[in-house]
């Protein structure tokens, strides 16, 4: 079978250089053929001029994308781009600082032999961030199951057969939030547990900002379940406060109120054709190996 491991990247080359050599390493039993394709999401920092050899990884190509669009895009421009140029059977996107950890590919192939047709996500059973990120990523987790219904407890790190991919490149939320497209696209998944890894190199990139603005995206793409569970919320809380009504205990409306505008505001950022023409974004295709 053949395998594309797609990898975002902005200005973190000595953690990818890292990552190639322990996917080598760890691929180095699997009698499949392994692949790399690189969205270099507009780094200011040079591309290394040298690579080392690898005795595993068949070829790695750096798709370099005139601006900077973001990770979630950048995931989706490679999707597109894969489906559209090169011959595979899975796609498994993961990050380049190492918290996705090389050595759980082996598991998402032993899940698929025989060949799968379901998508495979890693679920996080053991996290290595502080504790602050641990209480916004559960309360993260609590609002979106409570207003979508959806237990999404999975990221990027994923296994996707080739149908999966081609509906997510017909998804406009993939545009905007992998891991919404695919719990929407993919009713079904295959769920194996998961440690998140220590980075490689130097703190995080992922701003308190940008975790909210993920968080939302996520909700966003089922914002119909979002307006549904509020409207019940709004005349459930109304009705229990009905004689206690107040300047205080109208708060939580106007959050609700406040919460539902952001949803729809972040919901903007689907737009299928834009991601459509995002190829339109590619400088060029650097072929390493």
């Amino acid at each position: 079978m053949k395998f594309k491991v797609l990898i975002p990247l902005y200005n973190d080359w000595q953690s990818l250089l890292k990552l190639f050599k322990n996917i080598d390493h760890q691929v180095s039993d699997i009698d499949h053929i392994i692949s790399i394709v690189v969205v270099n999401d507009g780094s200011n920092e040079k591309v290394p001029d040298n690579f080392p050899k690898y005795s595993k990884i068949t070829s790695i190509k750096i798709i370099n994308l005139k601006e900077n669009v973001g990770h979630a895009r950048s995931i989706a421009i490679g999707l597109k781009f894969i489906l559209e140029n090169d011959d595979f059977d899975y796609v498994i996107p993961m990050d380049s600082d190492g918290e996705d950890r090389p050595d759980e590919i082996k598991d998402f192939i032993k899940k698929i032999e025989p060949q799968c047709d379901l998508p495979i996500v890693c679920e996080r059973v053991r996290r290595s961030e502080g504790s602050f990120f641990k209480l916004c990523y559960f309360l993260h987790k609590l609002i979106t199951f409570t207003f979508t219904g959806r237990s999404i407890r999975f990221g990027n790190f994923t296994c996707l057969p080739k149908e999966i991919v081609k509906s997510m490149t017909n998804e406009k939320a993939t545009w905007s939030s992998f891991s919404g497209a695919l719990s929407k696209i993919a009713k079904i998944k295959i769920g194996i547990p998961s440690e998140r890894g220590t980075r490689y190199f130097g703190p995080s990139k992922m701003s308190f900002k940008n975790l909210i603005i993920h968080s939302l995206a996520i909700m966003a793409v089922f914002k119909i379940n979002v307006l549904i569970r509020s409207i019940l919320f709004f005349f459930i809380y109304l009705f229990l406060i009905y004689e206690k009504i107040s300047i205080i205990t109208l708060i939580p409306i106007l959050l609700i109120i406040i919460f539902n505008l952001l949803i729809i505001l972040i919901s903007k950022r689907e737009n299928l054709e834009n991601y459509r023409n995002s190829n339109q974004n590619i400088f060029d295709v650097k072929i390493i190996k």
